[in-house]
C-alpha cells in the first residue's frame, strides 16, 4: 500500500507545528453548549450556525488563539437529510454556508495561517440509526454538502465518526470523488472482554471498519471520538493495517454516573503517549475545550525545545 503523506495537505500548517506534529481544534458542539446555546435535538449543533454566528466565531478564535493549526467547521450534523428531519432543509445552503464563514472569520481576526477543515459524519437524525433515509438520499447528501465545503473554500475534508461498513462507505465515496485531500476519523472502544468495536456498534469488529474504509486512501487516519483510555491500543490495531499519517482527537466528556472528563494536563501527558505510538495529529472531541489545546501546545513546544538541547 502506498503511504499518503498526511502532510501534504497542510501547508503552513505543518511548518508550524514542533516537530511535524499538528494540532486540530476540540470540541464545537460541546462548547457550544457550555456557552450557553442550546442544541437542536435532531440536528444538534448544525443550526446554531445562524442563530449564534457570533458565538461560534469566537470558538474558533479561541481555538485559533490556544496553538490549533486545522479548525474545524460545525457541519458535523448538517447533511440535508438531516436537516430536513429538524425542519431546517429549507436553511441547507445557508446554514452551511454560515458555518464555513464563521471559520474564515476566526481565521482573519487571529491573523494565523490555520487551516479550515470541512466536516461530514453519518450523524443520523436525532441520534437514532433507526432514521436515515434511502441509501441513493444518504449518499447523495454527503456528495451534496461535501462539494458544498469546497465550493466554499475548506482547506481539507474530514471524515468524523466513520464506527460502521455501510453508512461510512458512502461517506468516504462521496468524499473522495471531490479531489480535496480528507482525512478519516474512526471513533472506538473496547468491548467487555477487552477487543475493540465500533463507538456506537459493539457488535462490529474495529478491524472490519478499518477493512472497510482505508481503500478510500485518505490522506491521514485518526482515531476521534474514542474514549482517552482506548486511544492507544485503536492506533496500534491502525498501525498495524495502516502506514500512513494517523493522529488522535479523542472525547473527554467521561461515561457513567460521576465521570468527570480530563483536565488539559491529563490530557498533554497522556497524548505523550500517543506520540510515542506514532500519531501526528492531535486535538480534542468532545468535551475538549481551548484549555486542551494549549496545553497539547505546551506540550509539544517542551519536547521539541527537550530535543534541541538533547542535539
Amino acid at each position: 500500500m502506498r503511504e499518503p503523506d498526511g502532510t501534504a495537505a497542510l501547508g503552513p500548517a505543518s511548518a508550524a507545528a514542533p516537530g511535524g506534529c499538528i494540532l486540530i481544534d476540540g470540541g464545537t458542539g460541546s462548547e457550544l453548549r457550555r456557552r450557553g446555546v442550546r442544541l437542536d435535538r435532531i440536528a444538534w449543533s448544525g443550526p446554531a450556525a445562524l442563530a449564534h454566528a457570533d458565538t461560534l466565531i469566537d470558538i474558533h478564535a479561541d481555538y485559533i488563539e490556544a496553538g490549533a493549526d486545522v479548525i474545524t467547521t460545525n457541519t458535523f450534523a448538517t447533511a440535508r437529510f438531516v436537516l430536513d428531519a429538524a425542519g431546517f432543509g429549507g436553511e441547507f445552503d445557508a446554514i452551511n454556508r454560515a458555518s464555513v464563514e464563521a471559520a474564515k472569520r476566526a481565521r482573519e481576526r487571529c491573523g494565523r495561517p490555520v487551516l479550515i477543515a470541512g466536516s461530514v459524519s453519518c450523524f443520523p437524525p436525532g441520534f437514532d440509526a433507526a432514521a436515515y433515509p434511502p441509501p441513493e438520499t444518504e449518499r447523495a447528501a454527503y456528495a451534496e454538502l461535501a462539494s458544498l465545503l469546497a465550493e466554499l473554500g475548506v482547506d481539507l475534508l474530514v471524515l468524523e465518526m466513520m464506527e460502521d461498513t455501510v453508512h461510512a462507505r458512502r461517506a468516504c465515496e462521496a468524499v473522495r470523488a471531490v479531489g480535496l485531500p480528507f482525512w478519516l476519523g474512526v471513533s472506538v472502544r473496547r468491548r467487555a472482554d477487552g477487543t475493540l468495536a465500533a463507538y456506537d456498534f459493539p457488535q462490529t469488529p474495529f478491524d472490519a471498519v478499518l477493512d472497510a474504509l482505508l481503500g478510500y486512501s485518505p490522506a491521514a487516519v485518526n482515531v476521534m471520538h474514542t474514549p482517552p483510555e482506548d486511544v492507544e491500543p485503536a492506533l496500534a490495531a491502525l498501525r498495524s493495517r495502516w502506514p500512513g499519517t494517523v493522529g488522535a482527537y479523542p472525547e473527554i466528556a467521561g461515561d457513567g454516573p460521576g465521570a468527570e472528563p480530563l483536565s488539559p494536563a491529563e490530557l498533554a501527558s497522556r497524548a505523550e503517549a500517543w506520540l510515542r505510538a506514532g500519531a501526528r495529529v492531535l486535538g480534542g472531541c468532545c468535551g475538549t475545550r481551548p484549555a486542551h489545546v494549549r496545553a497539547l501546545r505546551e506540550m509539544l513546544a517542551r519536547r521539541s525545545a527537550a530535543g534541541r538541547v538533547q542535539q
